[in-house]
């Protein structure tokens, strides 16, 4: 996919929390959801990492969804910059292939949150992986556009189960950080909210190996960047 800036019933099992190695196995075909803007094709990148399943076969981890935008301030701009560790190139803005990101390795933290008594794996933090010995795909994976049946029930419930929580979960979770520690993020208004945004998730997203309580105020503080950006009624219009 090229941008331009111009049948199981058995419960699925969340991605454990971690923190290490990751590799990219698929993105996934244009679907149409349904958003606070409307009507808008999405799609979604999945990741294997090295925590395996009893079967042997590793953990699936998926992204959020993203709009095919290569905006400045689209969502998937902000998460290639942080797993490239630099933002695009101006000839990679005008012509990016999707395509090129299938094996490419990475580190990610995957913090867990609860809703409606259901937990979601999320990637609170992806960056590039400078090992030099990176992860690569098992092989066991097949791409969703090359299965016989796009409708496969397993594969169906496995990436709804991993969708991001919705804006209202961030709220419950607790800042550890500053003048507001202790504090529900939910409970603080929207200059604090901003703040944090601004002037700690920067750096929070520098860190080697942030612990779960800032795995979780980065995810937090992503949802809510997304949820204030929705408010003021336009895509891209967050202020931070």
């Amino acid at each position: 996919m090229k941008l331009s800036a111009t049948g199981s019933t058995t419960p699925f099992e969340a991605h454990p929390e971690y923190d290490g190695q990751a590799v990219c196995v698929d993105v996934t075909p244009l679907k149409k959801t349904q958003s606070a803007y409307g009507e808008r094709e999405t799609f979604r990148l999945v990741f294997e990492t090295t925590e395996l399943r009893q079967n042997g076969s590793p953990y699936l981890l998926f992204s959020r969804s993203f709009t095919p935008s290569l905006h400045e301030k689209a969502a998937l701009r902000a998460f290639l910059k942080q797993w490239m560790g630099r933002d695009l190139t101006t000839a990679e803005q005008n012509e990016f292939d999707t395509e090129s990101l299938i094996g490419r390795p990475a580190r990610v933290s995957v913090v867990h949150s609860d809703y409606n008594g259901t937990t979601f794996a999320n990637i609170g933090l992806i960056r590039a992986d400078k090992s030099g010995e990176p992860l690569k795909p098992s092989g066991k994976y097949v791409r969703q556009r090359d299965r016989q049946n796009n409708g496969d029930e397993k594969f169906r419930q496995a990436s709804n189960s991993n969708e991001s929580p919705t804006p209202s979960d961030w709220r419950r979770v607790k800042v550890h950080v500053g003048k507001h520690s202790g504090i529900d993020l939910g409970e603080l208004d929207r200059e604090a909210v901003e703040a944090l945004a601004t002037k700690w998730l920067p750096t929070a997203l520098e860190m080697e190996k942030p612990l779960k309580a800032d795995r979780e105020l980065i995810a937090a503080l992503q949802l809510a960047k997304e949820a204030l950006s929705s408010e003021d009624g336009k895509e891209g219009n967050c202020p931070f």
